[in-house]
């Protein structure tokens, strides 16, 4: 149960990110993403809304809609493994280049179209790399 209740606190989190909400958009949206399959009640929806209110992530606005604070704002940074806005070290972004060369190669072996219309843009980067590796 908490794992859900964690699960539905960075959907949440992840929905207010987009815009406003109130409980019921909120709702409707995981109903509308889920196709149907699930619809959280209030009692589950609006408890939470609380804790994320009193927890600093989030702010109850005049209108009704919720939004989320500066606060939640940069623990989404980190949380959702989004582009990081934090500085990283050089090993790590080598690190994560390798990752996304690693999907690239994948990607070339099992649907090599999709790599097609980024060829040229591939070549170019490439180049950009190499040039850095030149004294």
């Amino acid at each position: 149960m908490m794992h859900r209740k964690r699960g539905l606190r960075v959907l949440i989190l992840s929905m207010l990110s987009a815009s406003p909400k109130n409980g019921v958009e909120i709702m409707n949206e995981i109903e509308a993403a889920t196709r149907g399959w699930w619809r959280p009640s209030p009692g589950t929806i609006y408890p939470m809304m609380e804790r994320l209110t009193t927890e600093g992530l989030v702010k109850k606005r005049d209108d009704g809609r919720y939004e989320l604070t500066d606060k939640a704002s940069e623990e989404m940074d980190w949380s959702f493994g989004a582009p990081s806005t934090k500085p990283q070290t050089v090993e790590e972004m080598l690190n994560e280049i390798n990752s996304y060369v690693s999907y690239f190669e994948e990607l070339s072996s099992s649907d090599r179209s999709k790599l097609g219309p980024q060829k040229e843009r591939l070549k170019e980067i490439v180049e950009r790399l190499s040039r850095l590796l030149k004294p």
